[in-house]
């Protein structure tokens, strides 16, 4: 991305940003990308906007009719989103997820920024390199995907999806063979699946909050001394992760993804370079807050 290009401001001068999901009300976004504003001396504000399923079309539509910026896409609305883009960059076509719109001259543009912004923390957090690596990723879902293609870029020895449904998981598995060493299989599999592992990965919402008793798979099963990570920023450690830690796993939480997806999510919006400090303070922040 060019950073030197000069920001299109609306009329206004004033800069709506937002994100749009099911559960909203955890969210971290509106503290970092409202810091990120304040920091980069950006006029605006980025709200979180609670849409059910059925209402994701009106409010993309009324997003755009307000004259929105952009926003982001969490949980549920990730795959559904794709209905309504004029335009895909070629990590969101091939992922076939959106986490980030930003409306151009009228048009949607969708973009997916998690998976570069988590295979950058794993790797800067908790292991050096991936490739040649066993790696089980948790769920198969919108925010799997973006984490599998990115990850197969890594080249890793291979990558093994368990998901509730068997049908899911192989189905994601078909989707990226043309990228490496991947398959699919039912959650029940993940005894014998999580034995060979290396690096596992939840990419569901399992043990959230407020739910933050629950864990994606039993812990037993987890292999001591592996890497362990969660996309869960909220709680910041996980009862996945506290009791992988009890193992001697190296854990990861899902912080330093969030900052990156954010930060670079900031870029694509306003073309300027992300305050990712200011951003990592003010997450960190919110929850003492």
């Amino acid at each position: 991305m060019d950073l030197t290009t000069e920001l299109a401001r609306p009329i206004s001068g004033y800069y709506l940003l937002g994100v749009i999901g099911n559960p909203i009300a955890h969210s971290k976004s509106p503290a970092m990308h409202n810091a990120a504003l304040q920091e980069a001396g950006v006029q605006g504000a980025y709200v979180p906007l609670h849409v059910e399923t059925d209402q994701l079309q009106a409010a993309v539509m009324g997003m755009k009719a307000m004259n929105f910026r952009g926003f982001n896409v969490t949980i549920p609305h990730k795959v559904d989103i794709l209905s309504y883009m004029d335009e895909l960059d070629d990590s969101a076509r091939f992922i076939g997820a959106v986490n980030t719109v930003v409306i151009e001259q009228g048009r949607l543009i969708g973009y997916n920024t998690d998976g570069v912004g988590y295979v950058r923390s794993l790797k800067e957090e908790a292991v050096p390199t991936i490739e040649g690596k066993h790696v089980v990723v948790i769920g198969a879902g919108g925010a799997a995907r973006g984490i599998v293609y990115a990850l197969l870029l890594e080249r890793p020895q291979s990558l093994t999806i368990l998901n509730r449904t068997a049908e899911k998981a192989e189905e994601l598995a078909k989707d990226f063979k043309v990228l490496g060493n991947v398959n699919g299989y039912s959650i029940e599999s993940a005894e014998q699946v999580l034995a060979q592992a290396d690096i596992v990965i939840n990419t569901t919402s399992v043990g959230m909050h407020p739910h933050t008793d629950q864990t994606p798979v039993s812990t037993l099963y987890i292999p001591e001394g592996i890497v362990v990570s969660d996309l869960i920023y909220n709680p910041l450690e996980t009862k996945l992760l506290t009791d992988s830690k009890h193992k001697n796993c190296i854990i990861h939480g899902g912080l330093g993804m969030f900052v990156y997806q954010g930060a670079i999510a900031f870029e694509h919006w306003l073309h300027v370079q992300a305050p990712v400090e200011a951003m990592r303070r003010a997450v960190l922040a919110s929850f003492t807050s």
